[in-house]
């Protein structure tokens, strides 16, 4: 979620590099962490039970393989159509779902997530659905050869991430349910235009932190 512009200069003048952050009064909690957030507004919070990181990983490869069969349908005339709910085109919104994955391998790898790799979009080569869709099938081979190597204590290391230091694991269920997070938009965008034509793994949601809006 981008925020206001208000938003964003309040968090400025806490000293908040970026989103996400939550802030109340002159304290603030930079990066994704829902207990600090609880303890700063002052609510209960009850974390659910974690998933296995080989859970995550197969639920995000199927949100990828998902994503990839839907763009794959989407015409060229209309994959510069963006929503009057986020100007992200579908091309953009698609490729992001995609470049997110190929992120959490790299970071995994160098031991660091920059922001910029978040802020991209789409090549200029990948113009069309089916290029998009190749390119899912890329990442999603990148990710399966990842997840295949990967010991148990890949997952318990600091990864320096631009919201904050996060495990390989909490890495892997943000990535998780970032990609599953922009499924929903994706195929509510193409579900819109009349363009969708397989349901969403909804039982594949169950235990992930999902925003309750899909926008």
């Amino acid at each position: 979620m981008d925020g206001s512009a208000a938003a964003r200069q309040e968090l400025t003048r806490l000293g908040v590099p970026g989103l996400p952050a939550v802030s109340k009064g002159d304290r603030a909690v930079h990066g994704w962490n829902p207990l600090a957030y609880a303890e700063l507004l002052g609510v209960e919070y009850r974390p659910s039970a974690k998933l296995t990181a080989a859970e995550l990983a197969a639920r995000l490869d199927r949100f990828l393989a998902v994503a990839e069969r839907l763009i794959a349908l989407v015409p060229d005339s209309r994959m510069d159509y963006a929503p009057p709910q986020r100007e992200r085109s579908i091309r953009d919104l698609a490729y992001h779902t995609f470049r997110l994955g190929l992120a959490f391998a790299d970071a995994m790898d160098l031991g660091t997530l920059p922001a910029q790799w978040l802020r991209e979009k789409a090549p200029s080569d990948l113009r069309d659905g089916r290029a998009i869709a190749r390119y899912g099938a890329l990442v999603r081979g990148r990710l399966g050869g990842w997840f295949e190597g990967a010991s148990p204590r890949e997952f318990l290391r600091t990864i320096a991430v631009f919201y904050g230091p996060q495990s390989g694991h909490e890495l892997l269920e943000r990535t998780t349910w970032h990609a599953a997070h922009h499924l929903r938009q994706l195929h509510a965008v193409l579900e819109g235009l009349g363009l969708s034509r397989e349901p969403l793994p909804t039982r594949d949601f169950d235990g992930l932190a999902l925003p309750v809006s899909i926008w």
